[in-house]
């Protein structure tokens, strides 16, 4: 079956563009131009994958996600000409998988839905390898290898690794990863993340200043690069 994307945006246009780079790429798709008509769409079709905008008519884009997230897990990924950091991070805090902001570019947008498609789809068991680039982590017996050496992680290393490889692809916010790694009562020491992500970098990355895995989103968060 081909996947199936719900389209939630109430501008034509919009629509207009992105239907034909849907069906050149295989995919079936639904429109709806309110979210209240998303939210009910994605209850009764249950799409793989639902494109949103913030900006609709009746309601906030951000109460989609909340109420979508109440019963399912579906990848959503945001489409927004809000490009403040603050919106992207309350997208992405509610449950939104990634967010691709307007005017966008029609390679990158479908990049975006391929790569969450992926990740819904994917699947680790306990106790498997992990690998991308040089590096390969045995979840069952906590050991990192770089290129076949083993590599001493601290413990919060670890963690940070571990909550970066459970959503590959994904950008996860700082707030999201504090909460993880250290909990609660630190989520707004950001600088502990700049501190153990530069230290993951050192350890993990053939070029820690040009990073191919561990990537900085700007005001945002961080996203782990597998390929």
């Amino acid at each position: 079956m081909k996947p199936l994307i719900l389209v939630v945006e109430d501008d034509p246009q919009i629509r207009r563009f992105l239907r034909p780079a849907l069906a050149a790429e295989g995919y079936q798709f639904h429109e709806c131009e309110s979210a209240e008509d998303g939210i009910a769409q994605a209850n009764a079709r249950r799409p793989d994958l639902m494109l949103l905008d913030l900006g609709l008519p009746d309601r906030d884009g951000l109460e989609v996600i909340r109420q979508v997230r109440e019963t399912s897990q579906l990848p959503i990924v945001v489409l927004s000409a809000r490009g403040q950091e603050k919106d992207k991070i309350a997208a992405l805090d509610l449950g939104a998988d990634d967010y691709v902001a307007k005017p966008f570019g029609v390679g990158e947008l479908l990049a975006r839905v391929r790569a969450a498609l992926r990740r819904s789809s994917a699947t680790a068991p306990e106790g498997s390898i992990v690998r991308f680039g040089e590096v390969e982590t045995d979840l069952e017996r906590r050991v990192v290898k770089v290129s076949g050496e083993e590599v001493h992680l601290t413990p919060n290393e670890y963690k940070l690794l571990l909550a970066l490889m459970k959503h590959p692809g994904k950008v996860l916010t700082q707030r999201q990863l504090l909460n993880e790694v250290w909990g609660p009562n630190h989520l707004d020491e950001a600088q502990y993340l700049r501190v153990y992500i530069a230290q993951l970098r050192r350890k993990l990355e053939a070029d820690p200043a040009r990073p191919k895995h561990l990537h900085t989103e700007p005001g945002v968060g961080y996203r782990l690069v597998m390929e």
